[in-house]
């Protein structure tokens, strides 16, 4: 089995990866996780054994990289400038302008992940259980119930 140059594999699905790493973890942070998982692939690349779905094994690595950011901000500590943002993220009013992904990004990280994966990159469930390191049934859960979680949010 012969990889392609990792240049080759960056310039074929680097659109994917950093459209799902913005729908994630927005854009101000998307940037740098994408950066982590381009970096960790090809730390990887050299060692990998089955090329058969590279798509598939860098949006598994960017799942990776945006749950460790969400990990990492929860256990970030809070200035006193912050508590507006933490008084907005419990209880937003409204949906500003529409922007679903920023709701999006509010979920749980599985649904939020899942949701992201079916509307953003559009892969099946099959596909998502895959990258989340879940079933098909359960990717499909992940997201009803974030979809289900959503239109709450909408319909108030």
């Amino acid at each position: 089995m012969t990889l392609p140059p990792f240049q080759a594999l960056l310039d074929q699905h680097q659109a994917d990866v950093y459209r799902l790493l913005v729908r994630v973890v927005g854009p101000v942070d998307a940037d740098d996780c994408f950066q982590e998982t381009f970096i960790a692939a090809l730390r990887a690349y050299p060692t990998l054994k089955d090329a058969s779905n590279l798509r598939a094994w860098l949006l598994t690595i960017a799942n990776r990289k945006a749950v460790d950011h969400h990990r990492g901000r929860a256990r970030a500590p809070m200035t006193l400038g912050d508590m507006g943002e933490l008084d907005e993220s419990v209880a937003p009013a409204a949906i500003p302008d529409g922007d679903v992904w920023a709701s999006v990004r509010k979920l749980p990280p599985k649904q939020s992940m899942a949701v992201a994966h079916r509307y953003a990159n559009d892969l099946a469930y099959r596909d998502i259980g895959r990258i989340l390191g879940c079933t098909e049934a359960a990717a499909r859960r992940n997201v009803h119930e974030g979809l289900k979680r959503l239109r709450q949010e909408y319909v108030k």
